[in-house]
């Protein structure tokens, strides 16, 4: 097993992030220039890549603007699910949105996502919604939150 390092995304990253953020939404990917824009928005975002051998293996994101913050986005490649990257991603996103002063932590996930639903139900987010055909193909979205304050 493979350890990993997190730290800060920067432009550069973005090199490394789009061609995995394709392969792993292929039907809603972001456009490239929108990571590079995300990145450098440090004012309102903080971006994260997570490393191993040398390569980018996951990434998140997240927005505050108080008193809420949001999960933009935050993947792991299939042959590095398992390994705590994912958790640590969302802990760092959790932890920067208290030290923002965020009250709660919001995000959206596909409904057949069960991987990624128990993920975010262990670090405490409770489904508040549901986004009926949110994603493409008509695949709804739960939105869940977590109480910050």
């Amino acid at each position: 097993m493979s350890a990993f390092e997190l730290r800060e995304m920067t432009a550069d990253d973005v090199e490394q992030v789009y061609p995995l953020e394709t392969r792993l939404f292929p039907e809603d990917a972001w456009p490239r220039d929108m990571f590079e824009a995300e990145v450098a928005q440090t004012d309102t975002r903080r971006y994260w890549v997570a490393e191993a051998d040398g390569r980018v293996v996951g990434y998140a994101g997240m927005m505050c603007v108080l008193p809420i913050a949001d999960v933009q986005t935050i993947a792991v490649v299939p042959e590095f699910e398992g390994r705590g990257i994912g958790t640590a991603l969302l802990e760092a996103m959790i932890g920067e949105s208290r030290a923002r002063g965020a009250d709660n932590l919001l995000l959206e996930v596909r409904e057949d996502n069960p991987r990624a639903q128990q993920l975010y139900t262990r670090h405490g987010f409770e489904q508040i919604h549901v986004r009926r055909n949110y994603y493409p193909g008509g695949v709804s979205a739960l939105i869940m939150e977590l109480r910050l304050a």
